[in-house]
């Protein structure tokens, strides 16, 4: 009796409460402040009356959620934990032990430890396995790349301890390692395509991409650099001022790089506001479906400038800006507060009103429709159409779209070819081939150079990689292998390199057959920079 007593007058002061409340706001909020107020009430009906108890913070981190994907597709909220993990790459370092890993039959095998690392310095090689950490089992179909980021992971100072496996040694070995900063590489690759022709490729934009960019540029300008292709394919973006940084190393100072505007936020314009490193001298960038914001601006700027040559296929199509509010618990919501638009004035946003699942089946819809496999197949209507300062016909209204197409090159993936990509055969089998033979390849090819030239894919690693493959069912094709064998031996050529050395390694082999590469050369080899009136 007494609780049921207690229980109907938590229900009257409850009313009360809302009534109250209601009635109190209702003379002192202005119109701008009803809707707040109404969610407020919302959330104390659901706290004071609701069947079951309900954890507030997830709830209001789902209405957070809900609003923004009312709003654009790139406005979203980001709980303490998602917002470091978002933050890490763009700000170049994360605090771990400093090691490339990759799970084989469920086991956590070391592909390098990072250069001046914790994992170096404490000894860890290329090739040990990690079959415990912290004293307990990490071997097992529950691993994943999440565990071992868990584990493995952490802040700076701390330690963890690792037991090793290592090929020709029958004891476990026993690490400690203090974990430090990792940095994270902005820059993939950067070397000579020709004597005169240097590459580099970025992956994101980051704190640390413009001195990478500067130290790499340097180096090959060192080598005899005269022109410069520029790889953004697949660079999904980053920080706003790092791009327009990069941009200003093309650009002469005092021309608009990019400029922002917004319905609370007035329009500001950024110009190239310094000397830079590569004003004069061709200049090609490559671009692709996955080339978005950041990388988009660098182009965008570039070819409206008609400063270089794009070649690739239309970019992603972000042309929003979006600023962070930190929320009160670490929390923070990355608003889109503004667009940015070319120096015309090109806005390149791709459209976004049918809703966030046909935005983001726009790739998909591109290649359905034949736009990464034929030009022909891309329409712009008269009203996206622009002109550069040197009168180039170019198109706004959903990505950038290049001076030179080079379709997605379907005809040397044939199916048996792509079922190596897919399950991973290519990867594991180079990973398994340099671990059983790294000692005999350092001894043999020392230098990449001497790789490059000499190492050759002979008939006894094809038949153990078809033989791999057929031990994980993906049955032998004689005729797509006879079709694909150059393809096939080039691919493990490449990610044998990328195992000895980098990824830069792997791009210089992988360059003797990407298409836009290859365009890329020719064109700065002929005379169409000449007549396009591209500046050089």
């Amino acid at each position: 009796m007494i609780i049921n007593g207690l229980k109907k007058r938590l229900f009257f002061y409850g009313i009360l409460f809302l009534a109250t409340t209601a009635n109190v706001n209702a003379q002192i909020i202005t119109q701008a402040d009803k809707t707040e107020h109404k969610f407020n009430r919302a959330l104390q009906a659901i706290r004071l009356f609701y069947v079951d108890t309900v954890n507030d913070v997830e709830l209001v981190e789902h209405a957070i959620r809900g609003m923004l994907k009312e709003l654009d597709p790139h406005s979203t909220y980001l709980s303490p934990s998602e917002q470091r993990r978002a933050n890490e790459p763009l700000q170049g370092s994360f605090e771990g032990i400093g090691v490339q890993f990759q799970i084989i039959n469920d086991t956590i095998m070391v592909i390098s430890p990072t250069t001046g690392g914790p994992s170096e310095k404490a000894g860890i090689l290329p090739g040990d396995r990690i079959v415990k950490i912290d004293g307990e089992s990490s071997t097992g179909s529950s691993i994943n790349n999440n565990y071992v980021i868990r584990k493995l992971r952490g802040e700076k100072g701390t330690k963890v301890t690792v037991g090793i496996t290592r090929r020709n040694v029958s004891d476990i070995l026993s690490f400690t390692i203090t974990r430090d900063k990792i940095p994270i590489n902005s820059l993939d690759a950067a070397f000579l395509l020709e004597e005169d022709i240097g590459y580099i490729k970025l992956n994101r934009f980051t704190r640390t991409t413009m001195r990478e960019f500067q130290e790499a540029f340097d180096n090959l300008k060192d080598q005899g650099m005269e022109s410069l292709v520029l790889d953004l394919r697949g660079n999904s973006g980053g920080f706003l001022d790092v791009s327009i940084q990069l941009a200003d190393q093309f650009i002469p100072r005092g021309q608009l790089i990019v400029y922002t505007e917004g319905r609370a936020m007035p329009r500001e314009n950024f110009n190239a506001r310094r000397r830079g490193s590569f004003e004069e001298g061709k200049l090609v960038i490559l671009i692709d479906e996955g080339s978005a914001s950041a990388s988009e601006i660098v182009s965008g700027a570039v070819q409206d400038w008609d400063r270089g040559v794009l070649i690739g296929r239309r970019s992603f199509g972000k042309g929003l800006v979006q600023r962070p509010f930190e929320l009160t618990d670490g929390s923070v919501i990355r608003l889109t507060t503004g667009k940015y638009y070319t120096p015309v004035g090109r806005y390149i946003q791709k459209p976004y009103e049918e809703g966030l699942e046909n935005y983001h089946k726009d790739l998909i819809n591109r290649y359905n429709k034949g736009e990464l496999t034929s030009a022909d197949s891309i329409h712009f209507p008269d009203s996206l159409r622009y002109y550069t300062i040197g009168n180039r016909v170019v198109y706004g209204g959903g990505g950038i779209m290049p001076d030179i197409f080079i379709p997605l090159d379907t005809t040397r993936a044939s199916e048996y070819y792509t079922s190596l990509f897919r399950k991973g055969i290519f990867n594991t089998f180079t990973l398994e081939f340099v671990d059983q033979n790294r000692e005999e390849l350092n001894n043999k090819y020392p230098m990449f150079e001497d790789f490059y030239n000499h190492f050759k894919i002979d008939d006894s690693i094809l038949e153990g990689l078809y033989d791999y493959a057929e031990s994980k069912n993906i049955e032998r094709n004689e005729e797509q292998i006879a079709a694909d064998a150059e393809n096939i031996a080039l691919q493990i050529k490449a990610l044998i390199a990328r195992n000895l050395w980098d990824f830069s390694a792997f791009m210089q082999i992988y360059a003797t057959i990407d298409d836009a590469i290859e365009e890329a050369v020719n064109t700065i080899r002929s005379n169409y920079f000449e007549e396009m009136q591209i500046k050089y």
